[in-house]
C-alpha cells in the first residue's frame, strides 16, 4: 500500500510539472474578447511545493491527503510527502529543511529545545496538529495458533530484557506452559519511528528492549520477516496490519476487562483499545505557512472535513474529534 502511494504522489507531481511545461501561449487578445475554449484561471489557483517528511506510521494517512490535494484541489502545486521517521523528520524540520513533520509521538522537550535555538517557539512559529489516532499493534504470523490473545502485562515482560531468560532466548512456553517450546522472534521498528519510542518509552516504561529484538527501518520489511517465521512477533500502527490482514493475525491485548482487537472501533483515548492508543502528529512551520500561500493553504485542506478526518479510516486511524481540527481552522485562517 505504501510503494503504491508514494508512486501516485510521484506520478501526480510529474504530471504537475508537465502540464505546466506542456501548457499553450497565450495569443494577444482584442480588448473585450475571449478565444474560444479558454477560461481565465481562478483567483484561488496556487502553485509551489510542499514539502513533508518524518513518521512512517503517518505516511500512509499524509500521503493520501496530498493525493486528494493536488488532484482535486490545487493542480499546481506539488506536495512531496517522505517517510524518514519521527525523528528524522523532526530533526529536519528543526533545521529549517522542511515545512511540515509527521511524528507517531509527541514532540520532545529536547526538540522542543533545538527548535528554540534555531529561533522557534511552540505555539508561536510551529504549530503542533493532532491528525488522528493510532492503536499500536502487536501482530504474529498466521500459522500462530497459540498467541493470538494476551495480557498486556505478557506483552510487556516478553520484551523486556531479562524478565524471562538472562540471555533473552524466551520461548512461547515461558508465557505461558502449555504454549511451544520454541524460541520466540521479536521484531520492531527501529530507533528512527516515533512507535519505537512510543513503545519503548510509554508501553515498557523504558526498561531495555530484549537485546535480541530485530529492529527495522521499513514497515514492509517488518511484514515480510512475520509472515515467513511462525514464531515471530512484531509491533507497528494498526494501519500496517490493517493493509496486510492476509499475511498476519493482531494480537487481540487484555488490558483487564477481556481481550480487545484493535479496531477502528477500539481504537481511542477513550475506548476498549485506550491501553496501546496514541495520538499521530504533524508539525506546521507556521513562518513558512506565513510567507507561502501554497504551504497555508495544503495546511487548511489537511484539517479541513475532506482531509485527515474523512481519509482517517481508510488508512487505519480513528479520527479525533472535530472542534479539535476547527481550533487549528481559526489559528490558520488567522495567517491570512
Amino acid at each position: 500500500m505504501n510503494k503504491k502511494l508514494m508512486g501516485i504522489i510521484t506520478s501526480l507531481t510529474v504530471v504537475a510539472m508537465f502540464a505546466a511545461c506542456g501548457a499553450k501561449e497565450e495569443t494577444p487578445e482584442t480588448p473585450g474578447t475571449e478565444t474560444p475554449g479558454t477560461e481565465t484561471p481562478a483567483d484561488d489557483e496556487l502553485e509551489g511545493s510542499v514539502v513533508i517528511d518524518g513518521s512512517g506510521t503517518v505516511y500512509p494517512l499524509m500521503a493520501n491527503i496530498a493525493e486528494n490535494y493536488m488532484v482535486n484541489e490545487q493542480s499546481g502545486v506539488s506536495v512531496q510527502v517522505g517517510r524518514a521517521g519521527s525523528s528524522a523528520g523532526l530533526k529536519k524540520f528543526i533545521a529549517g529543511e522542511l515545512d511540515f513533520a509527521d511524528a507517531s509521538r509527541k514532540i520532545k522537550d529536547t526538540e522542543v529545545q533545538e527548535l528554540e535555538a534555531a529561533g522557534k517557539k511552540m505555539g508561536e512559529n510551529v504549530l503542533e496538529i493532532e491528525l488522528a489516532y493510532d492503536g499500536l499493534t502487536m501482530v504474529i504470523n498466521k500459522e500462530n495458533t497459540w498467541a493470538t490473545e494476551m495480557t498486556q502485562e505478557e506483552i510487556v515482560n516478553m520484551y523486556v530484557s531479562g524478565k524471562y531468560k538472562s540471555d533473552d532466548k524466551v520461548l512461547w512456553s515461558d508465557i505461558r506452559a502449555e504454549w511451544p517450546k520454541e524460541e520466540i522472534k521479536f521484531f520492531g521498528p527501529n530507533e528512527n519511528h516515533g512507535t519505537y519510542e512510543f513503545f519503548y518509552e510509554v508501553i515498557l516504561d523504558e526498561q531495555d528492549m530484549v537485546s535480541n529484538v530485530n529492529l527495522q527501518q521499513e514497515y514492509s520489511t517488518l511484514v515480510d520477516l512475520v509472515s515467513k517465521d511462525k514464531n515471530a512477533i512484531a509491533f507497528f500502527g494498526y494501519g500496517y496490519y490493517a493493509s496486510n490482514t492476509d499475511k498476519l493475525t493482531a494480537v487481540k491485548v487484555d488490558f483487564g476487562n477481556g481481550a480487545v482487537a484493535p479496531t477502528l472501533d477500539t481504537i481511542g483515548s477513550d475506548l476498549e483499545y485506550a491501553g496501546f492508543t496514541r495520538l499521530v502528529y504533524t508539525y506546521l512551520d507556521l513562518d513558512k505557512a506565513k510567507e507561502n500561500p501554497a504551504i497555508l493553504d495544503y495546511a487548511l485542506y489537511v484539517i479541513s472535513e475532506e482531509g485527515a478526518s474523512k481519509l482517517a479510516g481508510d488508512n487505519g486511524f480513528a479520527p479525533i474529534p472535530a472542534e479539535k481540527h476547527a481550533e487549528y481552522k481559526t489559528i490558520l485562517e488567522g495567517l491570512k
